[in-house]
């Protein structure tokens, strides 16, 4: 009798078998939505169990098992009853991580929170220490770090073909009307609201050429200045609204020209629900014209209260003599970062979906592309907020800390940079980036 044989039984799936992982929320706006997004659509994987947010709609849009009003809630629903779930993941403001990272650390969950880490240096260095007492697993939202496009860059890099890395140049460009709308009438417009500009949007990009390059920045010096969006160079006639503003049709950030196209175009999506969300009411054009008569995204942008810089360089020397240098600007078109690397073999430039490498060796130009991808936060960050999302859960259930690219220590080398860049910029001197 001929002898037969079972096929073997599939292995189970390491990141499934120990069921969804449980996370809960703190922070239902933009972001915070974001990363549940990918949790809703991933039933096997995770589960939304528990979501903190002041605003009741905010909660709802959340779809969490259970709804608390802020993170203080949710932590004292942990003392009595015990942790609620595996991991926190925390999209709060700029200035509203320091004291939930700890307190929630300290609980035993696991943190996924938002970048900055914290508006000063100090804060940093305590919430890092605070959280590397604890021994939890903790990602920093370095959303860059976990982008096909990334992992394209560093394996060129990482290959030899560019030879010995000698240089970077790098564009940020932030986009004219994104500009206007989040650092000059939104959240991230004044640095004592929030924290320099630096540091609350370019220290994804200093985090990034340390990681792209495997290089630590050791000295920065930067300049940079708030030139455009000042009472000064507002238009003659021009009033302190765009809906009353009889110069409003010739001003390319009339709010009128960016939120009603945007209405239509995204129905309701982000920079819409930023903007009406000011107003209570729901996406529609009722709402947005009333947002834009009574708010804060309806102000004339050179009649603001901001103070972050619309335009800044930082030159950087990183370990082993590779010099860098970032551009930020507000004026330019909305689109993916602009990237060239320098090696004694060869360059590279990037755009966000391609890189073409050019060999010196035998003067060949080599073509390789990741795929249209996002290039802001409405767009996922060419896939890099969904990326980070799954790889925080993985080492979660998984226990593989591995999957985390942008722990504490790493997070905190490219906030240093940012507070150097910083210093040199208000003092202009060249500043030396502390290890730790």
């Amino acid at each position: 009798m001929p002898e037969t044989h079972s096929p073997a039984a599939a292995a189970p799936d390491p990141r499934t078998a120990g069921g969804p992982v449980r996370i809960a929320l703190v922070g239902a706006g933009n972001r915070g939505l974001t990363y549940a997004g990918w949790i809703h659509e991933h039933p096997d994987r995770a589960r939304l169990v528990a979501v903190a947010d002041p605003d009741p709609g905010a909660r709802a849009a959340a779809r969490a098992d259970t709804q608390y009003t802020g993170w203080q809630e949710l932590l004292a629903a942990t003392e009595r009853a015990g942790r609620l779930a595996d991991g926190v993941v925390l999209a709060t403001q700029d200035r509203e991580h320091v004291e939930p990272v700890l307190a929630l650390a300290r609980a035993g969950y696991a943190v996924m929170t938002e970048k900055p880490l914290a508006p000063t240096e100090e804060e940093c260095r305590t919430l890092v220490a605070g959280v590397e007492a604890t021994g939890v697993p903790f990602a920093v939202c370095h959303v860059m770090r976990y982008t096909p496009y990334t992992d394209l860059v560093r394996e060129v890099v990482a290959d030899g073909v560019l030879g010995r890395i000698t240089g970077v140049e790098h564009l940020e460009p932030v986009g004219w009307w994104h500009f206007a709308h989040s650092y000059v009438r939104g959240p991230w417009r004044r640095a004592d609201l929030s924290s320099p500009i630096i540091l609350a949007k370019s220290s994804h990009d200093l985090d990034w050429i340390a990681y792209v390059t495997g290089r630590r920045i050791e000295t920065v010096a930067s300049f940079g200045e708030l030139t455009h969006f000042r009472p000064e160079n507002a238009p003659a006639g021009a009033t302190g609204t765009c809906l009353t503003c009889p110069v409003e049709p010739g001003c390319p950030y009339s709010a009128g020209k960016l939120y009603y196209p945007a209405l239509r175009s995204t129905g309701g999506a982000w920079p819409i629900s930023h903007v009406t969300a000011a107003a209570h009411g729901p996406a529609d054009e009722p709402a947005l014209t009333e947002a834009l008569r009574t708010g804060p995204y309806g102000r004339c942008v050179y009649h603001c209260d901001n103070d972050v810089v619309d335009h800044q360089v930082v030159a950087m020397r990183l370990s082993g003599g590779v010099t860098a240098t970032l551009t930020m600007s507000a004026f330019t078109e909305q689109t993916h970062r602009q990237t060239r690397i320098f090696g004694s073999h060869g360059w590279l430039r990037g755009d966000g979906e391609q890189v073409v490498v050019h060999d010196f060796r035998d003067d060949t130009v080599t073509v390789r592309t990741t795929g249209p991808s996002g290039s802001n936060a409405a767009d996922g960050h060419g896939g890099g907020d969904m990326a980070l999302t799954e790889a925080f859960v993985t080492a979660l259930a998984t226990g593989d800390r591995s999957h985390i690219r942008s722990g504490p220590a790493e997070s905190l080398g490219s906030h240093l940079a940012a507070f150097a860049a910083e210093r040199s910029r208000r003092h202009g001197t060249v500043e030396t980036v502390p290890p730790r």
